[in-house]
């Protein structure tokens, strides 16, 4: 008999007991004889059954799935961190026994995508799921805790009153950018620039505001014609230090860009014009992407460990689903300035 053709009902049968019966040995109630158990296993081996998930769901049993959803309209089979952040939620919720069903949104915003991430959320095919890239406060998210659904979210700012299905983690910018700006001024540099990231997002705010605060701090000006629109990606960089080049102005004798990626691309534009990194213009990334050791120069960045992000919020959000906390969770770790030598001494 094929898989899908055999029910409860039929396995029940052929063991010579009550549907309810299978339904206990399935659920690993103790009430069982060991030798019914054995007997009901042992047609459940031969006979390769498997008890339906909905039925199990409708039954009020988890379906052991947590859902990742990463917002972005990029493809993300060739971005090396994008991947890693995969592979780092599904590590931590199989070592939990949970399965990951994984979601790319190209636009959260879009009625059909909202709708088909809603329905997958509704109809418990999720136990609860991980955001990555969203705006902050972006509605879908806001309307699914409002439900009631345990969410939790990368690079989002804490409520003001805190809900016991919303999970948080950040970085903390503050520090990393902090850190950024008290290097170059150590090196001497007084010139600053930065690439932002998106504004729209959490992170590329936060990491602005760190970027004024430690150049007031430090008695430097911002100088308006060096803060660059940009984005978290390659491309932002490259063009925000095309734009740059373009104005034929003074250059800053250094510049902080939002992320690695950026970094990259505003490095590739640079030599792309002539102007040499570090010797003309020193560039500090932020992130430690796994190729800024290996880039050409190898790039002083602003660690962050997003592994240990992942895994924190992977393992609390699985906590809060099997109700071992219920109080609301922010994860922020600091970062860590990593000197290699893309910027220089004046």
């Amino acid at each position: 008999m094929k898989k899908k053709d055999i029910k409860s009902e039929e396995i029940a049968r052929l063991a010579g007991v009550s549907r309810s019966t299978v339904s206990r040995v399935v659920n690993n109630y103790a009430n069982v004889p060991e030798q019914t158990r054995d007997k009901v296993m042992e047609v459940i081996r031969q006979y390769n059954y498997y008890p339906n998930v909905s039925a199990q769901v409708l039954a009020g049993k988890r379906a052991r799935t947590i859902g990742l959803f990463l917002i972005g309209p990029g493809k993300v089979s060739g971005d090396i961190l994008t991947n890693m952040l995969i592979v780092s939620v599904i590590e931590n919720a199989s070592a939990c026994g949970y399965y990951v069903l994984t979601n790319l949104i190209r636009d959260a915003h879009d009625e059909e995508t909202v709708r088909s991430v809603r329905e997958i959320f509704f109809q418990r095919r999720i136990d609860g799921g991980i955001f990555i890239g969203a705006s902050d406060r972006e509605p879908i998210i806001e309307d699914l805790i409002s439900e009631g659904f345990i969410v939790g979210v990368v690079d989002q700012e804490p409520p003001g009153l805190p809900e016991s299905n919303r999970l948080v983690a950040n970085f903390d910018n503050d520090s990393g950018m902090r850190q950024a700006v008290d290097y170059l001024a150590e090196l001497g540099h007084t010139d600053i620039g930065v690439i932002n990231g998106d504004r729209n997002r959490l992170s590329g705010q936060t990491k602005f505001e760190g970027y004024q605060a430690a150049m007031a701090s430090r008695g430097l000006s911002v100088n308006p014609s060096w803060v660059l629109a940009g984005s978290f990606h390659e491309n932002g960089g490259y063009d925000a230090a095309t734009v740059l080049l373009e104005r034929k102005g003074d250059l800053p004798t250094a510049i902080i860009a939002a992320n690695d990626s950026v970094a990259f691309g505003a490095i590739r534009a640079f030599k792309e014009h002539g102007v040499r990194v570090p010797e003309d213009i020193s560039v500090i990334g932020f992130d430690d992407h796994a190729l800024s050791e290996r880039h050409h120069p190898a790039l002083t960045t602003i660690r962050v460990n997003f592994g240990d992000m992942l895994e924190q919020l992977t393992s609390n959000l699985i906590a809060r689903i099997e109700g071992s906390t219920a109080e609301f969770k922010e994860i922020k770790l600091d970062c860590q300035l990593i000197v290699r030598n893309s910027c220089r001494k004046i």
